[in-house]
């Protein structure tokens, strides 16, 4: 077992919405992300990844918990391991369009983060800038246009030039694909697969595409309204999933065969979705949508629990 690069730790995730409402986001989050791997984060929209995800990057601060990185506690970073952190670990957003600066050259954006951190005199840097965009599939020549004039497979792949321009360690990719054709979207997964073995990075990768996410992940965590509620090794996961939620969202994988497809079953979820503003204090939160619920499932304390080797769930059922 690789050693472990990001360990998160009982993360509470809160907001306030104003003097009386908060809306409870994350809520007690804990899994480790090993070096060299790709940890896929699945949930549906609104379920807490994105926050999840910039929480670890440090762009917003828990409520309580933590986030270590090699060891260390990000959030009490300060001075030069506070910068050190902000190199190391990169994001990669998911709006190619808003994520680029429309009035800075593809030069200007790359260089941007070499420039905060000193990395080399402007010549060394712009050098950098060429070998980065060759990297991820575009021309030195590209350098000098803005955002505008490219597509949206062309402004993606200038936001992963821009991770990798500080030689980071760890890249948080959320939904970096989910703007692009399904044609552009297979083009930049690879790319993903191939830096990541040429680079040694660590990705922690967040859909809400399990198809593709069991492409590209070594292990699959998956999060309901702030919670993970399953996480296992990807193969595991999707021939032994444990959790009745996770089971939902296989379902709704589309097979290219029709036959099979037409034969297959299909879960639809019904009953209230919950509220992150007033969660439930107790019991399973998937509890008002589950065929398989039961009396005490509206009051039990769950936590993940392995029910073999890499493969932890939270449902009691799962664990029969």
């Amino acid at each position: 077992m690789a050693n472990k690069l990001v360990e998160i730790k009982n993360l509470n995730i809160r907001m306030d919405l104003d003097r009386k409402r908060t809306l409870h986001a994350v809520t007690d989050v804990s899994f480790d992300i090993y070096e060299g791997e790709t940890l896929g984060l699945v949930g549906e929209s609104g379920c807490g990844k994105t926050t999840l995800g910039r929480t670890i990057k440090n762009i917003y601060s828990p409520y309580s918990g933590e986030v270590l990185f090699e060891g260390e506690n990000v959030h009490k970073l300060k001075g030069a391991k506070r910068m050190k952190y902000f190199k190391d670990a990169q994001m990669i957003f998911q709006d190619p369009y808003s994520s680029l600066d429309p009035r800075m050259t593809v030069r200007e954006i790359v260089k941007e983060g070499m420039r905060a951190h000193k990395m080399g005199s402007n010549n060394e840097m712009n050098n950098r800038v060429n070998e980065l965009l060759e990297m991820v599939g575009l021309s030195r020549e590209q350098a000098n246009r803005f955002p505008h004039e490219f597509s949206g497979g062309q402004r993606q792949r200038i936001g992963i030039a821009r991770a990798l321009a500080t030689n980071p360690k760890f890249i948080v990719c959320d939904e970096p694909t989910s703007a692009l054709d399904v044609s552009i979207q297979a083009q930049v997964i690879t790319l993903l697969g191939d830096l990541q073995k040429n680079l040694g990075l660590t990705y922690l990768f967040i859909s809400h595409d399990l198809a593709m996410v069991k492409y590209i992940s070594n292990r699959v965590a998956v999060m309901y309204l702030g919670e993970i509620v399953e996480i296992a090794p990807s193969e595991k996961l999707y021939d032994d999933f444990r959790h009745p939620y996770t089971r939902s969202l296989l379902s709704a994988i589309q097979i290219p065969d029709p036959e099979i497809e037409a034969k297959r079953e299909k879960i639809k979820l019904t009953g209230e979705i919950g509220n992150l503003i007033n969660p439930k204090e107790s019991g399973c939160k998937f509890e008002a949508r589950c065929p398989y619920a039961s009396p005490e499932c509206k009051t039990i304390k769950l936590e993940l629990k392995e029910v073999s080797p890499g493969h932890f769930t939270s449902c009691e059922r799962g664990r029969a």
